[in-house]
């Protein structure tokens, strides 16, 4: 018997030959483009610390325009984040039928329909003045956040983007119970209709950096590792899944994605059914950007290893800053692998 036989290599030989065996595929319509809707400006603005995206005002044609055009990509879901100078001790402003988000949700579905599927952040880190996901209490231990009186202010941001036209409300804050309270609300106000993306393993990471620049949501003071999870752990992140399925959730995220391909691949495994988001976060994203910048790497060919390897893990859905220059490759049928 030849010694050469088994030879993995002759499936490697040619493009042609690499594409028709591949195991893994991106499409455009599993991605899930970030957008940043903020108040008080006339047009958009370049956004601060997060290269190629911008800020867009609530009613604008310049927020069309993004929308649109990914659209025409094959790009058909987003994750709309709300930007204010609005901010006290409670996020008031997160649940205001004036806010960003919900003047946002107005215009689009006023101007576009119900064609682009719509997720909304929920949460109050960048309407609070003191940064932190919830309301804060004073107590023995110091200044903390207070889960329950937080989950009302949850349910009503809900109900809120609910009755503004939202398709998915994507809870953020980590807070027990989120997911439940929120399901709870949007059932009792007439929204069964209304989908629950939940931020299930969401770690107290460093990646987030340029989104809290982006958002104005850094905390004041402390940090969020008493509701956010330890990187340390995985397992715990099945349980938090499970619970929030549990509660109502029809997607869960891992976040962020690409430091936890190994909780992706649990959750995946142990969620049979679930669809199951990644959030390919802003600081993922701009390593990727400062590194083609300093002529370290090819950008196009590490966003897309980096976008494989999460759909590669498990993700059914990635959300990602990359989305729009992935679809364009994408629809140029450029592949680089």
């Amino acid at each position: 018997m030849s010694p050469f036989r088994d030879r993995p290599r002759r499936l490697r030989l040619s493009k042609a030959v690499r594409d028709l065996v591949a195991e893994t595929s991106i499409e455009a319509s599993s991605l899930m483009l970030p957008i940043f809707v903020k108040e008080g400006i006339k047009d958009r603005e370049p956004a601060q610390g997060l290269e190629g995206h911008y800020y867009y005002p609530p009613a604008s044609k310049s927020l069309l325009n993004v929308i649109s055009g990914a659209l025409d990509l094959g790009v058909k879901s987003f994750l709309l984040f709300g930007v204010t100078s609005r901010k006290d001790s409670r996020g008031s402003t997160a649940f205001d039928q004036k806010g960003p988000v919900q003047a946002a949700l107005r215009f689009i579905r006023r101007e576009l329909g119900w064609e682009p599927l719509i997720f909304t952040d929920v949460c109050v880190c960048g309407y609070t003045d003191h940064g932190h996901c919830g309301i804060v209490r004073e107590t023995r231990r110091g200044l903390v956040v207070d889960n329950d009186s937080t989950l009302e202010v949850y349910a009503k941001i809900a109900v809120s983007h609910a009755e503004a036209g939202t398709d998915f409300v994507a809870p953020s804050g980590m807070m027990d119970g989120q997911v439940s309270a929120i399901r709870e609300a949007l059932d009792k106000a007439g929204y069964a209709d209304v989908g629950i993306m939940a931020y299930s393993a969401k770690y107290a990471s460093s990646f987030y950096g340029p989104f809290r620049i982006v958002a104005g949501s850094a905390p004041r003071f402390g940090d969020r590792r008493s509701y956010q999870m330890d990187p340390r752990n995985s397992r715990e992140a099945v349980k938090e899944a499970l619970k929030d399925v549990s509660e109502g959730a029809d997607i869960v995220m891992v976040k962020p994605a690409l430091a936890y391909l190994d909780v992706i691949s649990l959750l995946k495994e142990k969620l049979s059914g679930i669809p199951l988001a990644a959030y390919n976060v802003s600081g993922e994203y701009m390593l990727v950007k400062l590194g083609a910048k300093a002529g370290l790497i090819d950008g196009e060919v590490a966003m897309m290893e980096v976008l494989t390897a999460m759909k590669r893990a498990g993700a059914d859905i990635i959300i990602t800053y990359h989305a729009l220059e992935a679809a364009e490759m994408l629809r140029r049928g450029y592949s680089p692998f």
